[in-house]
């Protein structure tokens, strides 16, 4: 493999960033970004893949796994954050597996172009779905040595039966329509809890990470409701695995404090609940007082996700 070229990022040094050429698909040319903050001569090294209508601002995620030694990595996926453009329908794919391309290819920069022999993966919400799945097709293969899951994206948050029954509308639509829009289930305030110049403490570019979300496109969430149904069938992920979620969720459609301290956009305890799917070696964690990104929740609340985090670290990695 040639060796990818790394510039400067958006976020400035030490952060790189290398633009990683994709197959083409419908839309034409296509591409996901790698970033990185090397530790030099460090092994270790960490892959975070981030949640929908998002990207990786989160710097001071990459503070803690550097201070630990880690070298860290974040891969925007294709039409999200740094590899949207404008010919792009954002965030859409008509399979998860079409993301394997650009995970693969980071792991292949990770381990054989930087030469770190030992590999965590970090995905948050939907990130933790498309990694989890991925990780799935791996088992045996030895790419992945721990999987860390911030709040995934492993079931719809809504009741059961509604679930149920609207998964084969949703694989209609998705087959037949699959570029049709639907109205976005993103709740504004989540992102409100979260951005300065609103109610919250993080700068983030609004345009890549819009309160109201992108369009949600039919042929994405089927692809999203086949991952689930994967994920309840029941997934064979061969590395060791620590799942995070909050204590409590909430849904409103206006503001409340207590989308502060609670996950606002999926059902915490459903994520608990589908963990021992994923694998035979799984560690779940619950965070009280988490937000959906539990490492954005207030200070002390995210320092406890931290501390959960280097001790699982330390007895497994």
């Amino acid at each position: 493999m040639d060796a990818v070229e790394f510039r400067t990022d958006i976020l400035g040094e030490p952060y790189q960033a290398a633009e990683l050429p994709l197959t083409v698909d419908e839309e034409g040319a296509v591409s996901a970004t790698l970033v990185r903050r090397l530790v030099p001569g460090s092994e270790r090294a960490v892959l975070y893949v981030h949640g929908y209508t998002d990207y990786f601002f989160q710097t001071h995620l990459a503070d803690r796994f550097v201070d630990l030694g880690y070298s860290f990595y974040a891969l925007d996926l294709r039409k999200y954050g740094r590899s949207l453009r404008p010919h792009h329908s954002p965030n859409f794919v008509r399979d998860l597996r079409a993301y394997d391309e650009e995970l693969d290819a980071a792991v292949r920069i990770i381990r054989e172009q930087d030469g770190h022999t030992r590999l965590l993966v970090n995905g948050h919400s939907t990130g933790g779905l498309v990694t989890a799945l991925w990780a799935d097709r791996l088992a045996g293969r030895g790419v992945i040595d721990g999987l860390f899951l911030n709040s995934p994206f492993l079931a719809m948050p809504a009741a059961r039966a509604a679930r149920t029954l609207g998964s084969p509308a949703v694989g209609v639509l998705g087959r037949f329509a699959a570029t049709r829009k639907l109205p976005s289930a993103l709740n504004p305030h989540y992102v409100h809890s979260l951005h300065r110049d609103h109610r919250g403490e993080w700068d983030f570019d609004l345009a890549l990470k819009p309160a109201e979300g992108f369009p949600l496109y039919a042929g994405w969430l089927a692809a999203i409701d086949r991952g689930h149904r994967q994920v309840r069938r029941g997934l064979h992920i061969d590395c060791p695995v620590l799942l995070m979620a909050s204590t409590a969720s909430i849904s409103t459609t206006k503001w409340d404090p207590a989308l502060h301290r609670r996950d606002a956009v999926l059902r915490a305890d459903d994520i608990a609940a589908l963990a021992p799917r994923l694998g035979r070696h799984v560690t779940t964690v619950r965070i009280e007082g988490g937000m959906h990104d539990l490492v954005l929740s207030a200070p002390a609340v995210r320092e406890q996700v931290f501390t959960e985090l280097d001790r699982w670290l330390k007895a497994y990695l």
